[in-house]
């Protein structure tokens, strides 16, 4: 049996088989993945034999595609997202370009738009997506300059990123950055900005939290005054639910309310306020943009996606080298797509299939949470909202608790959490360090296992617990009970 090559990545997943010494079956509410049962399998296979047998989709879709995607799948995306986000303007195909998905486009993004020696930071709002930091540090080549900024209830913490990028400026001469980019020459299709801004603005993974409308207006003003480009996963937006299950059939506030956004994307803002990407002095590029896919409402195994800008930024994005030479990512899924999307199918699924049943997932996890783990110490953020939606909950652990601690005494009783150290920034954790929190996913392990996994939990804190209560801080330990992980 041929070995595990050492650079094989870490499973931090929660992907691996079960440990010798898990006590039970594992539930596991780390991975963040759809579970199998909402894939829309058959819609996708009527979708490719209709796009295989008609030669004027599969020529095109066989063939290099343009290096700005499948021209149908764009229009088909632009009226898709129109109709949803609604803004003052229809969206259009220019301003589409087509991806690989999310993960992939944001490494193209960073080579089109960005310079090493120039661009100052990646700012990254914290708890943050964990993987994309090796797109940043390896791919991007931002080993060391990776910043945190922190949350509070309206999101990112606007006044402290403001501090902390006049600081970068004030820093980048001493610290040797070029006048101008030294690595991308001058390039009239793209443009390298000072600075990387990633950010997660609805249902954000992990923390859960929703930034504010007045957030998001004040994000795109601050990106505008410090030549910020913000990156902005949009990736959960479609799957939103009332936070109450009373008010899911209140006339035009409950399921129907769904179907459109509650809150305008950053790309929205920066193309609508104050003369938007085309104001006077504005080259054009726009201060924002969505990257979008249909891992989350489609299946990750598509690996087909979108990013939105300014009609300039779409095309530069076109532009990355290995588009140019392999042509268009995704373009035979895009042909599948385009139809799913104009025949209203995937519209159906989301809103008959994955609304509904996410909605109902996410409450018997919360309803497990308020019985069993808030009386223990345990709070959510943001608990007042109106509408919920993605694929997870994020915990404040009671007291001294630690989640390190805690993943590790939840894996012996046969349950996998996420313990929020994993979200913590590389290299900036005195900005944001989350080994007080935890983040529980509710879409991939079985519905019925949902609660079964939180009375897990909840058994090993009352555990921990009960030990807290019996010694000091020290780190010596009782049952099994590890006192080290407390602080």
């Amino acid at each position: 049996m041929a070995s595990i090559p050492p650079t094989r990545k870490p499973n931090i997943m929660g992907n691996a088989p079960p440990p010798e010494d898990m006590a039970q079956e594992p539930i596991n509410l780390m991975r963040g993945w759809p579970n199998p049962t909402l894939l829309p399998a058959d819609l996708i296979k009527t979708a490719a034999n209709a796009a295989l047998s008609d030669p004027s989709m599969a020529h095109p879709g066989l063939l290099y595609g343009p290096d700005e995607g499948y021209e149908p799948c764009r229009s088909a995306i632009a009226n898709w997202l129109t109709a949803f986000y609604q803004p003052s303007k229809p969206i259009t195909a220019n301003r589409i370009c087509m991806s690989g998905g999310a993960s992939q486009n944001l490494g193209c993004m960073l080579s089109t738009f960005s310079d090493p020696s120039y661009t100052r930071h990646i700012w990254i709002v914290a708890p943050a997506y964990m993987l994309a930091f090796r797109v940043f540090e390896q791919d991007g080549g931002f080993a060391g300059r990776l910043r945190a900024v922190p949350e509070d209830e309206e999101g990112i913490d606007i006044a402290f990123l403001r501090a902390e990028l006049g600081k970068s400026e004030r820093q980048a001469g001493t610290d040797g950055m070029a006048a101008e980019p030294k690595y991308k020459p001058p390039r009239p299709w793209a443009k390298v900005y000072k600075h990387i801004i990633y950010c997660v603005p609805t249902f954000a993974n992990p923390s859960s939290r929703t930034m504010s409308l007045r957030r998001r207006q004040g994000l795109v003003r601050l990106a505008r005054e410090y030549d910020a480009l913000l990156i902005a996963d949009d990736v959960y937006d479609f799957l939103q639910w009332p936070a109450k299950p009373s008010e899911q059939s209140a006339p035009g506030g409950g399921w129907e309310a769904m179907g459109t956004a509650h809150l305008p994307r950053l790309v929205d803002v920066d193309r609508e306020i104050e003369g938007g990407t085309e104001r006077p002095g504005a080259d054009g590029f726009g201060n924002a943009c969505s990257n979008g896919s249909f891992s989350k409402i489609g299946g990750p195994g598509l690996r087909c996606g979108w990013v939105e800008g300014s009609e300039k930024f779409a095309y530069g994005v076109s532009q990355t080298g290995t588009t140019c030479s392999g042509g268009a990512p995704s373009q035979l899924t895009s042909t599948y797509m385009t139809l799913l999307l104009t025949s209203g199918q995937l519209d159906k699924h989301i809103q008959n299939v994955l609304r509904p049943t996410y909605a109902r997932r996410y409450n018997k996890l919360i309803n497990a949470i308020t019985t069993h783990l808030l009386p223990l110490g345990f709070q959510l953020p943001q608990p007042d909202r109106d509408v919920v939606g993605g694929y997870f909950v994020w915990l404040k652990l009671p007291g001294r608790m630690t989640a390190t601690a805690l993943a590790s005494a939840c894996k012996r009783e046969g349950v996998v959490i996420a313990p929020g150290t994993i979200f913590e920034v590389p290299g900036d954790r005195e900005t944001a360090d989350f080994d007080g929190h935890m983040r529980l996913c509710f879409a991939w392990e079985e519905e019925g296992n949902l609660e079964e996994g939180v009375v897990r939990v909840a058994g090993v804190v009352r555990e921990m617990q009960g030990a807290m209560g019996r010694f000091d801080d020290s780190s010596r330990g009782q049952d099994g009970v590890d006192m080290s992980g407390f602080k």
